[in-house]
């Protein structure tokens, strides 16, 4: 990843999110278009869950494959992440995931895309904790498979480990919270069709439980890294 440049990095991010975004989306255009029976809300969930997967897949080498502004921010608060590169990455996801919605809306109609901005299952307060505590979880989820070299399964099975993440999350926690944790997987839609009602809650929580996780993270690690770090340099 050192040996890209910046531009191939947000190139990346943005075309990685596009996938990961088009396969969910298509998930609920199905849904939208042939009813609930099609491919079931597990159907939904696999196409966020393995889309994230195969996107991790494809891109995560050239640019660390976040997919995710709040895990972006999530890494950046636990050092893994150029804070100066926070803002460009959030730029490019949010584009890749616009190209999402608009490919949805020209292959699958208003049909679709009038129903792709999330919304509460419970009361806004209550999935706001929700969106809060499962975007911190995933982000330490994150760091731990992608970044902990001392991890026995870092490395090669990060993006099924990740992509397994949000697709629990999406079954058990997604229909109380709106099952976002993603800031631009909830405003990108929200910008195409201006159902801002509910966004707060996946800004807030998401950012707030990212940024959360990522401190949480290196609190813990940090202390058990060092001494080895020490060690291994002696």
């Amino acid at each position: 990843m050192n040996e890209t440049t910046l531009g191939q990095r947000l190139g990346a991010e943005a075309l990685g999110t596009f996938l990961f975004f088009f396969l969910g989306f298509s998930g609920i255009a199905a849904v939208a278009q042939f009813g609930i029976e099609s491919i079931g809300t597990l159907g939904v969930a696999v196409g966020f869950g393995f889309g994230l997967t195969l996107a991790i897949t494809a891109f995560g080498h050239i640019s660390g494959g976040h997919f995710n502004p709040a895990v972006t921010l999530g890494l950046a608060a636990a050092g893994r992440h150029p804070t100066g590169e926070v803002i460009q990455y959030w730029v490019a996801q949010l584009v890749g995931g616009f190209l999402a919605v608009v490919v949805a809306a020209i292959a699958y109609g208003s049909e679709t895309t009038d129903v792709l901005h999330t919304a509460p299952g419970v009361d806004d307060w209550r999935a706001l904790v929700l969106e809060l505590v499962a975007t911190g979880l995933f982000v330490m989820v994150i760091l731990t498979v992608a970044t902990d070299a001392q991890a026995p399964w870092n490395g090669v099975m990060a993006p099924f480990l990740i992509g397994l993440f949000i697709f629990t999350a999406a079954v058990t926690v997604g229909p109380s919270s709106g099952g976002s944790f993603n800031p631009a997987r909830s405003l990108d839609p929200v910008l195409w069709n201006q159902e801002w009602g509910d966004i707060w809650i996946y800004l807030i929580g998401p950012f707030l439980g990212a940024a959360a996780g990522g401190v949480a993270w290196k609190a813990l690690v940090a202390p058990r890294s060092a001494p080895e770090r020490k060690a291994r340099e002696r």
